[in-house]
């Protein structure tokens, strides 16, 4: 398994385990699930790069390009 199946894996354990719990441990794992979708889109951003004078593709959102 690739080490970032096995992060996502383990962000959703513990939004799974955090449930429920009121002490702030829900709150602080979806904070770290946001985070690491943050970094992939940064590298999808890095790999695809900026595109923001092409005009869009029928249905696409201006916010996910």
């Amino acid at each position: 398994m690739s080490s970032d199946t096995e992060k996502h894996h383990a962000l959703l354990a513990a939004l799974k385990a955090a449930q429920g719990k009121g002490d702030g441990s829900f709150e602080q794992a979806v904070t770290q699930a946001f985070e690491h979708v943050f970094e992939h889109l940064e590298r999808l951003n890095a790999m695809s790069g900026p595109e923001e004078g092409r005009a869009l593709h029928a249905g696409e959102s201006p916010t996910l390009r």
